[in-house]
């Protein structure tokens, strides 16, 4: 699964949150998710669960 994401991929991660990503980081396990315009988080990559077909943000 992590080989397969990249910048702009939509996520879903194991706490529910959805998200795009904006970064990730290659030199350790940490990347950013947008939330929305205004929130971002850093998370560990072992706890994104799938990644979203494109588009599935803007359906929500």
């Amino acid at each position: 699964l992590m080989s397969s994401m990249g910048k702009g991929d939509e996520v879903l991660t194991s706490g529910g949150l959805v998200g795009k990503i904006t970064k990730i980081a290659e030199d350790n396990d940490y990347i950013s998710i947008e939330l929305n315009a205004n929130n971002e988080v850093v998370i560990k990559k072992d706890f994104i669960t799938a990644v979203l077909p494109k588009g599935t943000l803007k359906s929500l």
